[in-house]
């Protein structure tokens, strides 16, 4: 069984603004350690899978980056889409990659950007989750086991009769994938069970993708066809006009939502999408207090306070629940609660053409 993870590495990570820039996106950034997290991706998978295997898929100019950070991995791995347009269209392109080198090689689409702090369980996971997609001729998905009614992710719904087991690890029938619910509805999820967390990482066997998009996909089906005519032919052109047309939807909604023989199984492995600022209070270290920090930092009566100045004394005082991050040209000042409205400011920012802080 060959296994060829693509790392998808085209996001722009807009909620750790200031740090995160378009130039400079999340997953280019030592947010989690003192190495890029697209480096703790790459990392995490060698003790099972060799560098020569991995791919990443991004635009052009972050495939400059990647590149840079990860100099080993081989040039032709690292896959460039000509434009950004979601998942599917990015995934189908790095499946049909593979799927002319190895139509019967298990592809492992990972985000570059999430965090796995318990690696042992996830490589004997993902080993697991390749032989059940080699096996089976199923689509697997890994699903977080909820610990909160989070209306920011979305949720996966499965059967817990009958599942199917590889080795000792146990993949249930999904029934339905839901969008990110109202609050009420994220109770009702966590009181029912059999409601996991959405993770965005998918295993598949090349050739059984391909024929659940001409099965279940019927939209985009033909945009394989032609990915494969052009990728033949080495045609770029013939990339940059397909990317023009196809349509710019997830994965999720282009493909998985759509198909019979889903697989689910349990990410118990620590896992976080370290989705916004308010992340980093679960994986930063803090003090009594639960205040955390990265740069000298003072706080006094101040609670649950997040700072990243590094450089500089930052003092905090009789502040609760306040992130204060500082860059060079920039500084924000947010409530814990409200940081998935960074997203909003930089749209304000864009709309106000004031490019040299997006």
């Amino acid at each position: 069984m060959t296994i060829l993870p693509v790392i998808m590495a085209g996001g722009r990570g807009t909620r750790f603004w200031p740090l995160s820039r378009k130039s400079r996106p999340k997953q280019f950034l030592p947010i989690i350690s003192d190495r890029t997290m697209i480096e703790e991706t790459v990392e995490r998978l060698l003790p099972l899978i060799p560098l020569k295997n991995v791919f990443t898929i991004s635009n052009r100019e972050q495939a400059r980056v990647i590149k840079s950070f990860l100099p080993r991995l081989p040039r032709s791995n690292v896959l460039i889409e000509p434009r950004a347009k979601n998942t599917a269209p990015s995934l189908i392109l790095a499946t049909a990659r593979i799927y002319l080198q190895d139509p019967e090689a298990v592809v492992v689409a990972l985000p570059a950007d999430h965090l796995i702090q318990d690696v042992p369980r996830f490589l004997k996971k993902l080993e697991a989750g390749a032989r059940a997609a080699e096996q089976h001729d199923s689509l697997i998905t890994f699903g977080i086991p909820p610990t909160f009614p989070s209306t920011g992710y979305g949720y996966i719904h499965y059967s817990d009769k009958n599942p199917l087991k590889v080795g000792d690890e146990r993949f249930w029938r999904v029934l339905k994938f839901k969008e990110k619910p109202s609050l009420e509805q994220a109770q009702k999820f966590l009181t029912e069970g059999r409601h996991s967390w959405n993770s965005g990482m998918f295993l598949w066997k090349a050739d059984v993708f391909r024929r659940k998009l001409e099965q279940y996909a019927l939209d985009f089906y033909p945009y394989w066809e032609k990915m494969i005519a052009a990728l033949k032919a080495d045609d770029w052109a013939g990339l940059v006009s397909i990317f023009d047309d196809i349509p710019s939807l997830s994965i999720d909604y282009a493909l998985m939502e759509k198909a019979k023989g889903v697989l689910v199984t349990e990410g118990d492995f620590g896992w976080s999408d370290v989705g916004a600022w308010s992340s980093l209070l679960e994986i930063w270290p803090r003090d009594e207090a639960g205040n955390t920090a990265r740069g000298e930092s003072l706080f006094v009566d101040s609670r649950n306070c997040l700072v990243y100045n590094p450089g500089k004394l930052t003092a905090v005082v009789g502040l609760k629940d306040v992130f204060v991050v500082e860059t060079k040209d920039a500084l924000l000042v947010c409530h814990k609660d409200e940081d998935q409205k960074v997203k909003t400011l930089i749209e304000t920012l864009a709309q106000k053409g004031r490019k040299e802080y997006l």
